[in-house]
């Protein structure tokens, strides 16, 4: 292989050396300076292209300087919207672990931004394809034509006031939805904006938000991804973008102007107008793994730069990777330069980028340490000490593929979870499979079983019945089985959901009595969710009735399957007005929304305890009925003068009292209602039975029957004058 050279175009341009931090392309206001990490390289190509012609390279800068394994050299003539990426030189042996390959352009880790789409080329891999050596022969094919560019930015916007909202994690309700699939059909978001990030910041997504009341959106990755090759070669798209290469890069796919690096201040105006709302932004980021893939995979970045670093590879086979999250690699959390990579990431995102909160994908394989997965590896450590990333807030996805890989209740404190278990004891009660009230009690309560010994509360568990990853609740309530033949796997994709329930009627039907047991069972879920004590998560539509058709794994599909369905529907405006309802009903009433958990004992004098369990004969449950693999109906009162915790003046947070009543049985249940206190008029607040609450009666004696109807929940209020909410 003959390396290309390093050169100039016949108008040299001025350099100096340049500094070694900060890593990546900063423009000062007079220059650039450029840095890159490499430990093994023995030489590396800084290549600047013509903005007006990206194909053109102007010029090839060979960086002559190297302090603490950084390549750096600073550029005076350089400005923003320059065009860039590098050529790193080293050996190719990769059964050491090296695959350095100068004939690749890579595009840089720190790269603000990147303009310009991937298309995929034989070129684009560091071996020769097809070839008898594998992928232990060099390609010397230049893969330049192919890959997009780095875009040096300026960093300057004008933030005026803005103010993170902090909203407290005890009164965060959270919506996941995707950047391009919340507005691509909304009639209110101008079509020039639709599934962009300035159709998220538009007026008409702002207020939808606002009306519905969650206090804060997680956005899908955001991050600069590539389309797997297979997905492209099937017509498809890595539509949610989980296949990272940038890590400080906003993907210009989601933005409304093409201009090179505007999708920065497209992004920083989306945050600012969504922080004006009083909205906050949460990203689910992908720190996991690459879009590189396996030691088959093409090389774009890290790969080239310095694999040994960037990656865990197998102790005794380092041609081969460790995958601990099912694509191919896993990055190297270990190596110092990484982790700072990640840490650099995430404090990027907070001070320049203003977002309020992370959710990490397979969170489980950043905690590897050597192969078991561990709480007190590097990584949590340096961000429970970094003074920008403690102070968000932080959610774990607590899985990943690996042996011990599944660690819900085991992450630090400081850290919220996804908790898989909540989803799991909700969707099954439901469901009415049997043994299920022990597990349930402890989800509907913040899962003190998880967390409170660990120095946690309530607000560490992320509670959810759907998420962007399986069935929408529509969709759960509708489909037995997955039907993914869309993504061209022949229905082998995505997992194999045992929890759903469609009344014994597979896929949609016209059948009025069939509708309304799908719809009650929807309000359950939502009702169930939005009352429980933790932090609850609304997968973005589920509030509408949003249907993927029953794909339960729509990650490739960028159309009508994942978009959400706009103008809405009678039943869906119905819907929604139900969960505005529950969401204003959590928020109205600390007694929901507890910052400690509940400690089964009488507080401040009340006469009760802050937290009492019925069965249907008004009287306190037995062990016998907790263990008993029958019971489906039960009821949980939440003292309201019994909550231990004071507001913000110090004065002790007193509430209405509140009466769950929960039935998963298939008939109906008359359950007497208990007394609390001497004088007990119990007013209802809603029943799943309707969208609505149409009841004969509002108001109901302590001892009398409230007929609760079959796989339904009702609430009902026991007012008390001069609570405070």
């Amino acid at each position: 292989m003959t390396p290309p050279r390093a050169e100039s175009s016949k108008t040299p341009l001025r350099r100096r050396p340049g500094m070694p931090y900060p890593l990546g392309a900063t423009w000062d206001g007079a220059g650039v300076n450029f840095a890159l990490f490499s430990e093994h390289a023995t030489a590396v190509d800084l290549c600047l292209f013509d903005p007006e012609d990206p194909q053109r390279e102007r010029h090839r800068i060979r960086m002559q300087e190297q302090t603490n394994q950084v390549w750096h050299v600073y550029l005076p003539e350089a400005r923003p919207g320059l065009l860039y990426g590098y050529r790193v030189h080293g050996p190719y042996e990769p059964k050491d672990g090296h695959r350095f390959n100068p004939a690749k352009l890579l595009l840089d880790p720190y790269a603000k931004a990147v303009t310009g789409s991937l298309t995929w080329h034989p070129s684009l891999f560091g071996y020769k394809l097809g070839d008898s050596a594998g992928d232990l022969a060099p390609d010397d094919s230049d893969s330049a034509p192919y890959m997009p560019r780095s875009v040096a930015i300026d960093p300057s916007f004008g933030w005026g006031e803005d103010r993170r909202p902090r909203t407290p994690w005890h009164k965060t309700v959270i919506y996941e939805l995707h950047v391009k699939g919340f507005t691509a059909r909304h009639p209110q978001v101008p079509r020039a904006l639709r599934g962009t990030y300035a159709g998220l910041a538009s007026p008409g997504a702002v207020e939808y938000l606002s009306h519905l009341g969650v206090t804060a959106v997680e956005l899908l990755p955001v991050h600069h991804s590539v389309a797997d090759k297979q997905l492209v070669d099937r017509g498809l798209t890595n539509y949610w973008g989980y296949n990272s290469i940038g890590f400080l890069a906003p993907h210009p796919r989601l933005a409304s102007s093409g201009a090179p690096g505007e999708q920065v201040a497209e992004f920083k105006t989306m945050v600012k107008t969504l922080h004006e709302a009083g909205i906050e932004v949460i990203l689910d980021v992908v720190y996991n793994h690459t879009a590189e893939g396996n030691h088959l995979g093409p090389t774009l970045a890290f790969r080239g730069i310095d694999n040994a670093a960037y990656y865990r590879l197998v102790p005794d086979d380092k041609r081969h990777y460790m995958d601990y999250t099912g694509c191919g690699n896993t990055l190297n959390m270990t190596h110092p330069r990484t982790l700072q990579l990640i840490m650099d990431s995430l404090r990027y995102w907070v001070n320049e980028m203003h977002v309020d909160g992370f959710r990490f994908d397979l969170a489980s394989a950043l905690a590897r340490e050597f192969h078991d997965v561990d709480r007190l590896s590097a990584f949590f450590d340096v961000i429970q000490q970094d003074p920008v990333i403690s102070q968000v807030k932080l959610i774990a996805e607590p899985w990943d593929l690996g042996e011990g890989g599944y660690q819900v209740g085991n992450f630090p404190a400081g850290w919220a979870e996804w908790n898989g278990r909540y989803r799991d004891a909700i969707r099954r009660y439901w469901k009415g499979d049997e043994w299920q009230v022990a597990e349930l009690g402890y989800r509907l309560t913040g899962s003190s079983d998880l967390y409170e010994q660990g120095g946690r509360r309530p607000s560490a568990s992320i509670n959810f019945v759907t998420s962007h990853d399986g069935f929408t609740l529509a969709d759960l309530v509708t489909y037995d089985v997955k039907h993914n033949e869309a993504n061209g796997e022949e229905n082998r994709d995505g997992t194999d959901d045992n929890d759903s329930w469609n009344c014994g009627v597979e896929g949609p039907s016209d059948d009025p009595a069939v509708q309304a047991l799908r719809e009650r069972q929807i309000r359950n879920f939502l009702a169930t969710l939005l009352l429980s004590q933790g932090v609850p998560m609304i997968l973005g539509g589920d509030e509408v009735g949003r249907t993927q058709h029953g794909n339960n794994n729509a990650y490739c599909q960028d159309n009508e399957i994942s978009w959400h369905l706009w103008p809405l529907s009678r039943t869906a405006l119905a819907q929604l007005s139900f969960t505005k309802r529950l969401i204003k009903l959590r928020l109205d009433h600390p007694v929901f929304h507890r910052r400690l958990f509940f400690q089964g004992r009488r507080i401040h004098g009340s006469a009760v305890k802050d937290l009492s369990w019925f069965r249907p004969d008004g009287k306190e449950m037995t062990e016998e009925e907790w263990s008993s693999s029958f019971t489906r109906c039960l009821g949980l009162r939440l003292a309201g003068d019994a909550i231990e915790e004071t507001n913000e003046k110090g004065q002790p947070i007193v509430d209405d009292t509140f009466l769950l009543l929960l039935n998963a049985h298939h008939e109906p249940i008359p359950f007497i209602l208990p007394a609390h206190e001497a004088r007990v008029r119990w007013e209802l607040v809603l029943d799943t039975r309707d969208w609505e609450v149409r009841p004969r009666l509002s108001t109901f004696r302590a001892g009398d029957n409230y007929p609760l109807e079959a796989r339904s929940l009702a609430v009902l209020r026991l007012r008390r004058p001069g609570a405070r909410t």
